[in-house]
């Protein structure tokens, strides 16, 4: 159960698509508590379209007695563009006017990072069920009308933002992930170049930051390896969508050449957050979402990894914004559903929220 003060009632639809799994959930907002009440999960790569998942799932619903909604909110990978996502991510994409004429259901359509973002106003930064901080020198807080920065790292990396005034919020999605990778050092700058071999030009941060990200450092640092232990040889050979997990698991067990490519890219991670705390300076805090931070919370705090590289920068008052930005791991994994949810219901009183 998650709280927000100003969030008039209502039971919403919540729908996040992803690349594997199409999220639904009914999530019910009373005296500004959500709550699920009834939840599935679908594959999108064997749905024909959204259409076929969401009648499935309300008549699920239904004759489980769960009240019907009354809004509906599709989060998605990629920009909206006239109530529409050309998902990136999915065979098929999502259409606003059709859901609501064929549903009858107002509908909010928004990118999967706003989504996000519009969750991460509802998490309390103290409950470490929620949220995990990373140390920060200044010890900083949030400022609970500060601008908030989400990046989330997965299959890909995306951007996401809210800005907050007089009462009022404003969230935008972002194309973020592709600002150019950032690199640190020798060892990265020879990553960055062998990326610009591999695409004719200066990589964006998620060909480094990402879960294809983790399978493209192995594959870097792998290459000048004489030897490779049994379970490098394993992540070499197996498909790349594959990778990053046996990755981390063999970090995990402290093969030497994975725990090098997750130190590469948590450095890398907190670069790029670092840069988006120049460029917004988010005194409301910067959040890691996506489940690749979540899943290796260990090797982002581990000898303060994550916090030392974001801390770095070439003048004192760069060096000053890091200091005082926090910095959260999300671990709520139903942020998406919540976040579609504290969408909707404020988009649907539109008078004083932005829709994005």
């Amino acid at each position: 159960m998650h709280r927000q003060a100003e969030a008039r009632d209502a039971t919403v639809l919540a729908v996040d698509v992803g690349g594997t799994n199409t999220s639904c959930a009914v999530v019910d907002v009373r005296d500004g508590y959500f709550t699920t009440t009834f939840e599935r999960r679908y594959s999108t790569k064997a749905e024909p379209s959204l259409y076929e998942p969401l009648g499935r799932f309300i008549d699920e619903a239904s004759s489980a007695g769960v009240a019907l909604p009354e809004l509906l909110c599709v989060s998605g990978a990629g920009p909206v563009v006239d109530r529409r996502i050309a998902l990136t991510n999915a065979p098929w994409g999502i259409d606003g006017d059709g859901l609501s004429e064929r549903l009858g259901l107002p509908t909010y359509v928004i990118n999967d990072l706003s989504a996000i973002a519009w969750g991460v106003l509802l998490l309390d930064p103290t409950d470490p069920n929620e949220l995990a901080q990373l140390s920060a020198p200044d010890g900083a807080a949030p400022d609970p009308y500060g601008p908030v920065v989400v990046i989330g790292a997965g299959t890909g990396l995306g951007f996401g933002y809210a800005l907050r005034d007089d009462g009022s919020v404003r969230v935008y999605p972002s194309e973020g992930g592709h600002v150019c990778l950032p690199v640190y050092d020798d060892e990265s700058r020879a990553f960055s170049r062998w990326l610009e071999a591999r695409y004719g030009f200066a990589a964006g941060a998620e060909a480094g930051v990402s879960g294809q990200g983790i399978a493209a450092i192995f594959e870097f640092l792998s290459a000048s390896e004489p030897s490779l232990s049994e379970a490098a040889r394993a992540a070499l050979s197996a498909p790349a969508e594959d990778r990053p997990a046996l990755v981390s698991t063999a970090a995990d067990s402290g093969d030497a050449l994975c725990l090098r490519v997750m130190d590469m890219f948590v450095r890398l991670y907190a670069r790029v957050a670092a840069d988006a705390a120049s460029v917004f300076m988010p005194s409301g805090g910067i959040y890691l979402a996506g489940g690749i931070a979540a899943k290796n919370l260990a090797r982002f705090t581990e000898g303060d990894r994550f916090m030392r590289s974001f801390g770095q920068g070439y003048r004192e008052h760069v060096r000053a914004i890091a200091a005082r930005t926090p910095v959260f791991v999300v671990k709520d994994y139903a942020i998406s559903m919540y976040g579609a949810a504290n969408a909707a219901v404020h988009l649907a009183d539109g008078s004083r929220w932005r829709p994005c």
